[in-house]
């Protein structure tokens, strides 16, 4: 089996754990921010295995540049959205906000 198997390269920004809605940002985030064992990682995901989270960390490991352009691109990404979340919030969240200040106002 050739490690590029245990992933779904679904789109440029898209790379799972196959069989699993996990993507690889997931696993490298625990890892490399959190400084998480692969053990410690695999017990947080159910769907995982130990075998899946080693074979993500050798892929990190054996691709590192490419990886690491793909983490910062994902990361890119999450931002953007949030923004333009932040810039056209959703009914429900206008919602929140509102009931929000109202009790606010309601304490003062």
């Amino acid at each position: 089996m050739k490690l590029e198997d245990y992933f779904d390269f679904l789109d440029p920004l898209d790379i799972r754990v196959k069989g699993t809605r996990i993507g690889i940002e997931t696993i490298l985030s625990d890892y490399l921010e959190l400084g998480l064992f692969a053990e410690q990682i695999a017990t947080r995901y159910r769907t995982l295995t130990l075998e899946q989270v080693h074979a993500t960390l050798t892929y990190y490991w054996r691709n590192r540049e490419q990886v690491d352009a793909y983490l910062r691109a994902v990361n890119e990404e999450i931002a953007r959205q949030r923004r333009e979340q932040d810039l056209h919030p959703s009914p429900g969240v206008l919602r929140l906000r509102e009931l929000k200040r109202q009790r606010e106002l309601q304490r003062q």
